[in-house]
């Protein structure tokens, strides 16, 4: 991993570069209909589920591509779509005082959140997918993930070589795989339901940093990026509605790596890969008390039935190891101890048919260093034991009525109905009075319903 990671003084102009151009234009990857406009091809082409995120090989070729294939008779096409998701909420046990400003305690129906793109081609080698967002529960509106990316191909040796460039405000946002994090399963969750507390450093960024990357896909095997992240000024934070004063600031640059194999043989798609990132933080944006470090460094794994249409199987696997040294947490009184570490496993099953109907399992565990401090008692969302750990079970069945090549509505609009159920065995530490004010870790079980239309 070692070799992966750029310095500061190698990684600062081309942030510099970066941060020019995220002033200018913005950018998220999801399934939506002006991808498939541009293209001529209806959504179940890249898309698993017909609806996105999952991607078939197709897909991932379009992405690697940097958004620019097009159907020649659609060049002037102009890529501006939109979406919007509604839900319902409910959680075994209420939470006290409102699930959120504006919020019951429980049975909670919202618009979780409305957005516009641009999303598509902008020259024959730059593409981009930029999302502007309504959160219906904060009532704000702020500029979305985003990826922009140069992309071009030549020959190496006899085999074709994908090579490009990434401007982008979040860690793995850029990944091809669903295995990331910001492409993980649950590809939507209720934003009114207990979450648990701890959470990984790369994981918290989304936003609120730009970066760029370099890649390349070597005969459509070997996939090698490599580069690095900086935190966006305070000022751009505000301006396109991102800042917060509680999180922590990367003190200079942030390397960050990936590499991954893949394989497709007579239906089946395989692909085993590695990625991390390294940052020096000030915590809470205090500057001058040192610094914290953490560094993240995962594991993750694909496997794809694709060779009938009708029945797709799927799994994907993701451990994610994360160290980390508290200097400054500590001096500043936030966290109880200088060394540890949080180590968080996903795994999912997926089966869907006719690229209509789905169903998702999946199991989430996380584990950790006891400190009191940091995860110390508080209602619903604090841990009586000092302990980061919690395990949950999840169950997802989706409808997906268009996006195929025989609906009338295949390159237009497009719609998403999800019942979600999730389990937890364990919540911030445990299972009974896990908060140490007499809540259970089943407490926070919750049925989650959404309807997802992009357009």
């Amino acid at each position: 991993m070692r070799e992966m990671l750029i310095s500061r003084s190698v990684i600062s102009p081309v942030l510099i570069l970066a941060g020019m151009l995220l002033t200018l234009s913005s950018a998220e990857v999801k399934a939506v209909p002006s991808f498939a406009r541009q293209t001529g091809m209806p959504c179940s082409t890249c898309h698993v589920q017909a609806f996105g995120p999952l991607l078939t090989s197709i897909g991932r070729n379009f992405k690697l591509s940097g958004y620019t294939d097009v159907n020649p008779d659609r060049t002037k096409f102009i890529p501006i779509t939109g979406m919007i998701r509604g839900s319902f909420t409910h959680t075994n046990n209420g939470q006290l005082g409102g699930a959120a400003d504006r919020f019951g305690p429980n049975n909670n129906a919202t618009i979780d959140e409305a957005s516009i793109f641009y999303a598509g081609r902008i020259t024959s080698k730059i593409g981009a997918f930029a999302q502007g967002t309504y959160d219906g529960v904060s009532n704000t509106g702020a500029l979305d993930n985003t990826d922009i990316r140069f992309a071009n191909g030549a020959d190496l040796a006899g085999n074709r070589l994908v090579y490009g460039i990434s401007v982008n405000n979040n860690p793995t946002v850029q990944d091809l795989w669903n295995t990331t994090p910001a492409w993980g399963f649950p590809w939507a969750s209720s934003p009114l339901a207990p979450t648990p507390a701890a959470g990984l450093f790369i994981e918290s960024l989304g936003s609120q940093v730009v970066g760029a990357t370099v890649y390349t896909m070597w005969n459509d095997m070997l996939y090698v990026e490599g580069g690095g992240y900086t935190s966006l000024p305070r000022n751009i934070q505000q301006g396109i509605g991102t800042f917060d004063a509680g999180q922590n600031r990367i003190d200079g640059g942030a390397p960050y790596g990936r590499v991954a194999l893949q394989n497709n043989w007579q239906g089946h798609y395989g692909a085993i890969g590695s990625f991390g990132m390294r940052a020096n933080a000030n915590p809470q944006r205090i500057q001058g008390a040192s610094t914290d470090q953490y560094t993240d460094f995962g594991f993750d794994a694909t496997y794809q039935y694709l060779a009938n249409p009708r029945h797709i199987l799927e799994l994907n696997a993701t451990y994610i190891r994360e160290h980390r040294d508290l200097n400054a947490s500590v001096g500043l009184g936030f966290a109880e101890k200088r060394h540890g570490s949080l180590d968080v496993v996903r795994v999912r099953s997926g089966y869907t048919f006719l690229q209509t109907y789905s169903l998702n399992l999946a199991y989430a565990q996380t584990s950790g260093t006891r400190d009191n401090v940091i995860y110390s008692p508080d209602p619903i969302d604090g841990s009586l034991s000092g302990k980061p750990n919690s395990q949950a079970f999840t169950v997802e069945v989706s409808y997906i009525p268009f996006g195929k090549s025989t609906s009338v509505l295949s390159t237009f609009a497009n719609l998403k109905l999800t019942a979600q159920y999730i389990h937890y065995f364990q919540f911030n530490g445990g299972f009974r009075n896990y908060d140490g004010f007499s809540r259970n870790a089943p407490g926070n079980d919750t049925v989650y319903l959404n309807g997802w239309m992009a357009f």
